[in-house]
């Protein structure tokens, strides 16, 4: 892999929030193989963004690891602030990829479940990108990708909450792009299938062969091949791709 260390393209601070384990650990640490500066943020598992870092340091990388609620506008704020802070440059790669799920019925869901989901994977989104915008419009360039789930454009049963959230993202999404397209700033939405975790590790082998089972590929995804998506999209080569939706899922939702 040639890193942007390597090449004449320059290197940048980015902030991936939900980078302690699966997706967004890959994503991180994709990013700082690129050459750029990292900030790992998290909600609980300060040892799993720990971890991550001396990942990232291990490999000749710079990150650091800021606990941040996505839904808590002033985590958020203060966590920008503790990564510009430590780099000394604005973030201008923003990944958004924290998120939650509390997943019931339509008619069993309580107001608690649908707005905590909402409030962690949709505000939590828009207050990350207010955050960065400034600084991004000063630079004039920036990167943001918001990852969000092909069960936003599918729908899943159970699962109400999570997909108008994830849904939601995508609305999001295009508007910023529409707003600071003149800026140099592009928006993109990267949305995963079946992707191998720890989460999906947990279910039954017979549920994880059913999910396959609907995959046209055939098979699970893994954490690297949504890192390398999100990592595109950072770079100076995506510079003409903005609003758009970039499926990693097998050709589960394709035509969506």
């Amino acid at each position: 892999m040639t890193s942007r260390a390597d090449s004449a393209a320059p290197t940048r601070v980015a902030l991936v929030s939900g980078a302690s384990r699966g997706i967004g650990r890959a994503i991180a640490i994709r990013l700082a193989a690129d050459g750029h500066r990292v900030g790992v943020t998290y909600s609980r598992d300060e040892d799993g963004a720990l971890e991550v870092v001396e990942h990232i340091e291990e490999a000749g990388g710079a990150g650091l690891a800021v606990r941040a609620d996505a839904s808590d506008v002033a985590a958020v704020d203060a966590a920008f602030t503790a990564v510009e802070d430590a780099f000394g440059e604005k973030v201008t790669l923003l990944v958004n990829n924290a998120g939650m799920n509390a997943d019931g019925l339509l008619l069993r869901m309580t107001d608690e479940q649908w707005s905590s989901v909402v409030h962690t994977n949709l505000d939590g989104c828009f207050y990350a990108i207010r955050r960065a915008v400034p600084g991004m419009m000063r630079a004039r360039f920036g990167r943001i990708v918001n990852v969000t789930s092909v069960v936003g454009m599918l729908g899943s049963a159970g699962q109400a909450n999570y997909a108008a959230a994830k849904a939601g993202v995508i609305g999001l999404t295009r508007t910023v792009a529409r707003e600071f397209a003149s800026r140099s700033i592009t928006a993109n939405v990267v949305a995963p299938g079946p992707i191998t975790t720890a989460m999906t590790d947990a279910l039954g082998e017979e549920r994880r062969t059913d999910l396959a089972g609907q995959v046209p590929l055939g098979r699970f995804g893994t954490a690297d091949e949504v890192a390398a998506t999100v990592a595109f999209l950072c770079s100076d080569l995506a510079g003409y791709i903005t609003g758009a939706i970039i499926p990693v899922d097998g050709g589960l939702g394709m035509g969506h």
